[in-house]
């Protein structure tokens, strides 16, 4: 682990806040040369109202995950993830995993085990290097 990983995730967790969800705030940064390149949090697209659960408490299909939040941002930006590390307060759910190895991250650190492993377990077979931070 690396010295500033946990300064890292500390400010994943700050950003966390920013989202409007109740059940869950996911808070995610990009960070090449140790440089905040992106970040995001879980939340509805841009545009949309503000609440990311229906009446029944129950998540809306459409809410994008602090992982596809930044790493679309980062697109945006021109910048490139190539090479880069994820930050992130939740470990990566399968679909967020597909978009990390497309995005060329090289790195993934957590902090919050998710109740499924398929994300992990899909970066770690794509030789992605994942490590859980406490």
């Amino acid at each position: 682990m690396e010295k500033f990983d946990e300064r890292y995730i500390e400010m994943a967790s700050v950003w966390a806040k920013n989202s409007y969800c109740k059940r869950r705030q996911v808070g995610a940064l990009i960070v090449k040369n140790k440089m905040i390149i992106s970040d995001g949090y879980n939340g509805t697209p841009s545009g949309f109202e503000n609440q990311c659960e229906d009446e029944n408490g129950v998540t809306k299909p459409y809410v994008l995950h602090a992982e596809a939040n930044a790493i679309t941002k980062v697109a945006k930006s021109g910048n490139s993830s190539e090479g880069a590390t994820l930050f992130v307060t939740a470990s990566p759910c399968l679909e967020c995993s597909k978009l990390i190895i497309q995005a060329g991250i090289k790195r993934v650190v957590y902090r919050d085990e998710y109740r499924l492993t398929d994300g992990i377990d899909l970066l770690k077979r794509a030789g992605i290097e994942v490590e859980k931070v406490d």
